[in-house]
């Protein structure tokens, strides 16, 4: 049984990796938004199985296992939905470390979708996240020998796609145009017009701190009725509409924050506020509405 103690040392050290599991679950599944559900999932799955199978060491090989564990589920459960074959855990010459770190840093995520999930995970641990092939094939539950090939094998093809990465769906122009009344309440601080836009069960997801129902908005708008350092532009990442935050006293700076909203029969029936998720924004490729 895990005493109080070490569960606040795995709970403190889960939230410090949560970016490098968020950079890796991203690249795993294509998408940094389905990439913080799965770290959600993992952190859930990582604190359940604290009494069966604690960690060894620092926990940190443990934590991307779990991570890695719950971004093959998701793509199994999102192949079953599309109809698609089930994802297996199997799956040219290879270049140089500093070459190939260059190419995974630089690749879009969806790219990392063409590779078969053990090569994924291979060059994200090593390329993107930095770990050697022992601890790689640590992570990933197998060999060494078979790391090595996944990884050669992966950066070959990787090097192949980055240069001709797909484009993303094109959105829905409804989600655009309710969003785009989302974003002007919020600027003009009308927080009675977007409470009539909530659907009775919407879900409010505070990323990174918790999920809560329709009563959680009355302290969010509070919050925000009294902040100046935000401004919502409507944007869009990964082929969806987003408002993205600035900060209006430098409107040209990058992103601060995100918010992505779900909707249906014209309500708001789910939304995540990144704020303490800035880490998603280092992945996410925004661009802003005109």
């Amino acid at each position: 049984m895990t005493d109080e103690k070490d569960r606040a040392r795995v709970e403190a050290m889960l939230v410090e990796l949560r970016p490098a599991l968020h950079r890796y679950a991203a690249r795993m599944v294509g998408s940094v938004l389905d990439g913080e559900d799965v770290v959600q999932d993992a952190i859930a799955r990582a604190m359940a199985a604290l009494d069966r199978t604690p960690p060894e060491g620092d926990g940190t090989g443990w934590a991307f296992r779990i991570a890695h564990n719950a971004a093959i589920d998701h793509l199994r459960a999102r192949a079953r939905r599309a109809g698609e074959q089930e994802i297996q855990e199997e799956d040219i010459v290879s270049e140089g470390d500093e070459a190939a770190r260059r190419v995974a840093a630089g690749a879009a995520l969806a790219v990392f979708m063409h590779l078969p999930p053990l090569q994924r995970g291979t060059v994200i641990l090593k390329d993107v996240l930095g770990y050697s092939n022992e601890e790689a094939a640590g992570i990933l539950d197998t060999t060494l020998a078979a790391t090595k090939a996944a990884l050669h094998r992966g950066r070959a093809r990787l090097r192949i796609l980055a240069d001709a990465p797909a484009p993303p769906p094109p959105a829905d122009p409804g989600d655009v145009i309710r969003l785009q009344t989302y974003v002007d309440r919020f600027n003009a601080r009308d927080f009675d017009a977007i409470r009539a836009m909530l659907a009775d069960d919407v879900r409010f997801d505070l990323v990174a701190r918790m999920t809560r129902g329709r009563a959680a908005f009355e302290t969010y708008f509070t919050r925000y009725t009294e902040m100046t350092s935000w401004r919502l532009s409507v944007g869009m990442i990964e082929g969806r509409p987003a408002a993205i935050v600035h900060d209006p006293a430098d409107p040209a700076g990058p992103p601060t924050g995100l918010i992505v909203i779900d909707w249906a029969d014209g309500r708001i029936v789910r939304l995540r506020d990144f704020y303490h998720a800035r880490y998603v924004l280092r992945d996410a490729a925004i661009s802003l509405v005109a």
